[in-house]
Formats: structure tokens, C-alpha cells, sequence
């Protein structure tokens, strides 16, 4: 029995940008709702500091793969932009948490 091998199987970085995307909510909703308190800063900054690295190291990831796979471009794509969406709403986060 012959079994088909498909070498791209990428799941780890949509579970990356769905999750941290759903810390960081939990985190800015915590900052809005605390009326600025600063404790809930103390925790999400080193929380935002590694999210940053881990989707760097996972852009990085994916950009050698879409390099690497032509024939899987367009889901890797997907993803890229996927985890590119997400820097951007955390950015967003940033800049409201900063201006308040």
C-alpha cells in the first residue's frame, strides 16, 4: 500500500497567532477594564517581548519554507500573512495602551 507523504503540514503557526492573539485581547481587556493599572503592564510587557520573538522566529520559519516549497506557496502565504495580521493588531494594542 502506497501512502501519500505531503512534506508541508503547518499548523503550529496559525495555533501561534490565534493564541497569542487571544492572550494579548485578555491582557488589553484587563489594562481598558483596570482603568490603566499598571500591574497588568508588569505581566503583559514580558508576555509581549516573548510573543514578539516567538512570531519573529515563526515569520522566519515560514519564509524558508515558502522559499523551499513553491508547490505550497499559497498556504504558506496564507499563514505569513496570517502571523503579519497579528503583529498588527498587537501594535494597535500598543499604541491605544500608550496613548491612555
Amino acid at each position: 500500500m502506497k501512502t501519500i507523504h505531503n512534506p508541508f503540514e503547518e499548523k503550529q503557526s496559525i495555533e501561534l497567532a490565534v493564541g497569542t492573539f487571544i492572550i494579548s485581547t485578555i491582557l488589553f481587556m484587563l489594562y481598558i477594564i483596570s482603568n490603566g493599572n499598571s500591574m497588568v503592564l508588569i505581566i503583559a510587557w514580558p508576555f509581549a517581548l516573548g510573543a514578539i520573538i516567538v512570531n519573529a522566529i515563526m515569520f522566519i520559519h515560514l519564509m524558508d519554507r515558502f522559499i523551499h516549497f513553491p508547490e505550497h506557496r499559497k498556504d504558506i502565504g496564507m499563514k505569513i500573512l496570517i502571523l503579519l495580521s497579528n503583529i498588527t493588531i498587537l501594535f494597535f494594542y500598543y499604541l491605544i495602551v500608550m496613548k491612555s
